[in-house]
C-alpha cells in the first residue's frame, strides 16, 4: 500500500523548506556571494539550516493544532484591532521589557530561578547575536589599508566603523563570545543548584529535558573559553583539538534545538498574543453563568473554547440545549455535588434498602 503524508505534515514540510532556502539565500547574499564566507564554519552553517527546518516544521505543525491556531488567530485580530491599537502597541513595549527582557515571569517563581533563566537568556541570545552572523559571512572585519593597528567592521559587505585594534572597543568586541559564556556558565551553575537542593524540581525533572539542555550549553561555553585560553595565554596549544571539540559541541546542539526543551524559546513570545486576547476578554462583553447568571469569563473565550471542543470532538451540551462551559466553575462544583447526593436521596427516599 502506498503511503501518504498527512496534509498538516506536508504543510509544516513546506514552510520549513521556505524558511531554510530564505536562510540559505540571506546567506549567499549577505556574504556577498560566499566571498566573505569562512569554508571552515560550513558545518555550522549546515547545522543551522537544519535546526531552521527543525524548528519551522515543529512551530507550524504545533500551530496547526486547533487550540493553537484558534488562540494565534485571535491574538492577531485584537492586536491590530483598530480601537486597541494605542494601548496595544504600549501593552507590547511594557510586556517585552518586563517579560521577557526582564524575566519578570520567571522571577516571580524565585529570585535565584529567575536570575539563573536571565543569565542563560542573555547569555544565548548574545552568542547568538555574534556568533551566526559571522558563521554566515554577514559580519567581517579587515585591517585598514595602510594602517595594520586599526580594523575595519563591514556589515553585509558594507563598511560600517573603524576601531584601532588595541583600543577597549577592540576589547568588547573580540571578546564578546567571553562575556556571553560568562554569563551563560553562571546561570547554568545557578541552575544546577536548584535542581539538586530543590526536593520539587528533584521529583519532576527528566534528564533529555531538564538536564541535557543545560550540560550542552554548558560545554559550548567551557570549550569557547578554552579556545580563548589556548590563543591568549598558551600560544595555541591543543587549539585544533579545542576548535573540534567547540564545534561539535555547537553543531550537536544545534542540531536537537528543535527536539528539546530549547525550543520554547521559540514558543514564549507566543504568549504575547494571549496576554493581548486576555486584555480583549475582559474589556468586552461578559458571560453571564446559565445556572445564577453571574459574570465570569470573557464571551468570547468561553465561545471560542466552546467551538475548539467541538473541533476536538468533546461534547459538552445539556438535555436543555445549553453547554457547559456555560456555567461557572462556581456552579459546576454544586451541580457536581448535587450529582452526587441525587442518589443518596433516592435511596433514603426508598427506606434505605
Amino acid at each position: 500500500m502506498r503511503a501518504t503524508v498527512a496534509p498538516e505534515r506536508a504543510r509544516a514540510a513546506a514552510w520549513g523548506l521556505v524558511t531554510s532556502a530564505i536562510l540559505a539565500l540571506s546567506i549567499v547574499a549577505g556574504s556577498r556571494t560566499l566571498d566573505h564566507f569562512d569554508a571552515a564554519l560550513v558545518g555550522y552553517t549546515f547545522a543551522t539550516l537544519f535546526a531552521t527546518f527543525g524548528i519551522t516544521y515543529r512551530y507550524a505543525m504545533w500551530l496547526q493544532r486547533p487550540p493553537t491556531r484558534l488562540y494565534w488567530r485571535r491574538g492577531w485580530q485584537v492586536f491590530f484591532a483598530p480601537r486597541f491599537a494605542a494601548t496595544n502597541m504600549a501593552a507590547l513595549a511594557r510586556r517585552a521589557l518586563l517579560e521577557f527582557a526582564a524575566n519578570r515571569f520567571i522571577f516571580r517563581r524565585g529570585r535565584l530561578r529567575g536570575l539563573a533563566h536571565w543569565l542563560i537568556m542573555w547569555g544565548c541570545l548574545l552568542a547568538a547575536a555574534i556568533t551566526f552572523p559571522l558563521v554566515w559571512g554577514w559580519i567581517h572585519f579587515e585591517t585598514v589599508p595602510g594602517d595594520l593597528s586599526v580594523y575595519r567592521a563591514f556589515v553585509f559587505g558594507f563598511r560600517a566603523f573603524d576601531f584601532p585594534l588595541a583600543s577597549p572597543v577592540a576589547f568588547v568586541i573580540f571578546h564578546g563570545l567571553v562575556w556571553a559564556s560568562l554569563l551563560v556558565i553562571a546561570g547554568v551553575m545557578l541552575a544546577f543548584r536548584r535542581r539538586m537542593i530543590d526536593h520539587g524540581a528533584v521529583a519532576v525533572q527528566q534528564f533529555g529535558q531538564d538536564i541535557m539542555p543545560l550540560l550542552l550549553l554548558f560545554a559550548i561555553s567551557v570549550t569557547g573559553l578554552m579556545l580563548t585560553a589556548s590563543y591568549t595565554w598558551m600560544k595555541g596549544y591543543a587549539y585544533d583539538f579545542l576548535a573540534i571539540l567547540h564545534a561539535a559541541t555547537v553543531i550537536i546542539t544545534l542540531l536537537w534545538l528543535p527536539f528539546g526543551k530549547l525550543f520554547h524559546v521559540f514558543q514564549r513570545p507566543a504568549q504575547l498574543g494571549v496576554s493581548f486576547y486576555k486584555d480583549a476578554g475582559e474589556r468586552t462583553e461578559q458571560a453571564r453563568c446559565r445556572r445564577c447568571r453571574q459574570p465570569f469569563a470573557s464571551l468570547m473565550m468561553v465561545r471560542d473554547l466552546m467551538a475548539v471542543e467541538r473541533e476536538l470532538g468533546f461534547t459538552y451540551e445539556m438535555s436543555d440545549g445549553a453547554h457547559y462551559q456555560e456555567v461557572c466553575p462556581k456552579c459546576r462544583r454544586a451541580l457536581f455535588g448535587l450529582a452526587q447526593g441525587a442518589p443518596w436521596q433516592a435511596h433514603r427516599s426508598n427506606g434505605g434498602d
